[in-house]
């Protein structure tokens, strides 16, 4: 019995120290989601102005002879968006279920998970820089012109609310005509297409910054959400296992008043 309660304590002891380590975790998961969530929104402001500028030069006759406005071809190039690190729910599990039902040619990875899974050069995903950013754009956007691939996609974690984060693709290129969207009376210098295509590099760019905040955004707030559940399923176990302690001490010393009491009677 005295083995009993021992092996019960250790494993107390050991969840234990589990809690505290997801109790951490939550916290430091906790003070990235405020900055997290400001970079996100600023994102998607930034990339709302863009698609306005874009949306009334692609209604432009004259943009329809942009190489970033041709017709989409078959060969497909992903940029895929994953975290940095594990213990964030199914929030990198998702995202590499959704590129195993796509049909692509290459995969630019982000994110030591993406890089480490697909074999890519490492880019951190918490860490990433508008300049970075930028110099992929460039040279993604000259390769869509060379006609060396026909779509660009970006595989990333679309932040729903604090329960639900969900893996998406966002189509960057080529470039869609909107529907809806009324043509401006402005005059372009020096002209509507050269404004166009010196314009979606920088487009492409906020684009991607934009999905790897709100990723970022989506990962933190998936790890805050985990490691509460953990934390939670941990004291319930510790609760669980200080009862089977408690039981199994009460019993250890019934035991012993009863052979206590035994010998002396004999």
């Amino acid at each position: 019995m005295g083995a009993n309660t021992k092996a019960l304590k250790n494993r107390i002891r050991s969840v234990d120290s589990t809690l505290h380590t997801t109790s951490a975790m939550g916290l430091v998961a906790s003070s990235k989601m405020r900055r997290a969530n400001q970079a996100m929104h600023a994102g998607k402001q930034y990339v709302g102005a863009f698609d306005r500028v874009v949306s009334v030069l692609a209604t432009v006759s004259e943009c329809q002879r942009s190489p970033y406005m041709r017709v989409a071809g078959e060969r497909t190039k992903l940029i895929v968006i994953a975290g940095d690190r594990g213990l964030a729910g199914g929030y990198n599990a998702n995202i590499f279920r959704l590129v195993a039902t796509m049909q692509y040619d290459d995969i630019i990875p982000i994110g030591k998970r993406a890089c480490d899974r697909y074999k890519g050069e490492f880019h951190s995903s918490e860490k990433y820089t508008g300049a970075e950013a930028t110099a992929l754009a460039r040279k993604l956007c000259k390769e869509f012109v060379d006609g060396e691939y026909d779509r660009l996609g970006i595989v990333y974690t679309r932040y729903v609310s604090m329960m639900s984060q969900e893996a998406d693709v966002k189509w960057v290129l080529p470039l869609q005509r909107p529907e809806n969207v009324e043509p401006i009376s402005a005059i372009f210098e020096p002209d509507e297409e050269t404004i166009l295509n010196a314009t979606v590099p920088d487009y492409v760019a906020g684009i991607l910054m934009a999905c790897i905040r709100e990723s970022f955004a989506s990962e933190v707030t998936a790890r805050r959400m985990a490691m509460d559940s953990a934390g939670k399923n941990a004291r319930a176990m510790i609760d669980d296992l200080q009862l089977q302690y408690n039981r199994a001490r009460q019993s250890a010393i019934t035991q012993e008043i009863t052979e206590i009491v035994a010998g002396s009677g004999s």
